[in-house]
C-alpha cells in the first residue's frame, strides 16, 4: 500500500516510556513502540525518532534542587541518551537496523551528528534515533525534534502523546474539552494552544513542516497516519 509520508520524525516524550510506573522505563512500552515502528519500516517509511528524558530527569525542574539551569539541561540530555539506547536495543532485538546519533559526542555508544550521514542512514532503511537534544542548554527535545526534522527534510512530525489530539483544554482535567481535527499554525498561536514550545513551533511554521498530534498508545495509529488516514490533530499551513 502507498504511503502518504515517506520520511517522518517521531517525537516521543520520556514520560510515555514510564507506562504505569512513576519513573524509569517500562519494558512493555518499549515493546509497544518498537512493534509499531517496525511496521513503518516494513512499509518502506524512513523513520527518525527523538525521545524526551522526563522519565529520568527534567532539566527545568532541576533548579528547585539547587542544580543550576545549564547543568540541569545537560543532565536532561544524558537522560535522553539512556532512553534512546533502550529503544535502540529493543528495536534491534526485533531485527530493525538502527543508528543512534548523539548531539553530544560520546563515541563509545553513539555516532556524532552529521547531517548527510544521518540522511544516508534513512535512505538505507535504518531507523535513526537522535539523542542528547540539540546539544545545547535552554532548548527542549521538542526544539530538537523540529530542528532535526527541518535538517533531514522530514515530511511530517508525528508527536505521540497520551491523548488523541489537540483539545480546547486538557481532556484529562476538563470533561468539556473538545478536540480539533485540523488547525493552522496561526490559529494555534491565536488560541494559545500548547502543541510544542514556541521555539519548536516557530521552526515548524517557518519550514512548513506539518505536525500531527496523536495517541501513541493506540495500536495501529502510526501505520494509519503514514497511510493517509485521519488520526489525531493535524497542524499545518
Amino acid at each position: 500500500m502507498a504511503v502518504k509520508y515517506k520520511r517522518i520524525l517521531l517525537k516521543l516524550s520520556g514520560e510515555s516510556l514510564m507506562g504505569s510506573q512513576k519513573f524509569g522505563i517500562d519494558s512493555a512500552m518499549l515493546e509497544h513502540y518498537s512493534e509499531q515502528i517496525k511496521e513503518l519500516v516494513e512499509l518502506g517509511v524512513e523513520v527518525a525518532i527523538v525521545l524526551g528524558g522526563g522519565n529520568i530527569f527534567r532539566g527545568l525542574q532541576a533548579e528547585k534542587s539547587g542544580i543550576e539551569r545549564v547543568q540541569g539541561d545537560y543532565m536532561g540530555m544524558l537522560a535522553t541518551v539512556i532512553n534512546s539506547m533502550a529503544l535502540q536495543s529493543t528495536l534491534e532485538g526485533k531485527g530493525v537496523y538502527t543508528r543512534l546519533i548523539s548531539a553530544i559526542e560520546m563515541k563509545q555508544i553513539a555516532e556524532p551528528y552529521i547531517r548527510r550521514r544521518a540522511i544516508r542512514h534513512l535512505e538505507k532503511g535504518r531507523v535513526v534515533i537522535f539523542s542528547a537534544g540539540t546539544g545545547s542548554p535552554y532548548f527542549t527535545t521538542d526544539s530538537a525534534a523540529a530542528l532535526r526534522a527541518s535538517e533531514i527534510d522530514a515530511d511530517v512530525i508525528l508527536k505521540g502523546t497520551r491523548v488523541d489530539g489537540i483539545y480546547t483544554a486538557d481532556p484529562e482535567k476538563d470533561p468539556e474539552a473538545t478536540k480539533f481535527d485540523h488547525l493552522t499554525f496561526a490559529s494555534v498561536i491565536s488560541l494559545g494552544l500548547a502543541v510544542m514550545d514556541m521555539t519548536a513551533f516557530t521552526l515548524c511554521k517557518e519550514n512548513n513542516i506539518p505536525i500531527i498530534v496523536f495517541d501513541i498508545n493506540e495500536t495501529g495509529n502510526l501505520t494509519k497516519i503514514v497511510q493517509g488516514e485521519k488520526v489525531g490533530t493535524l497542524v499545518e499551513g
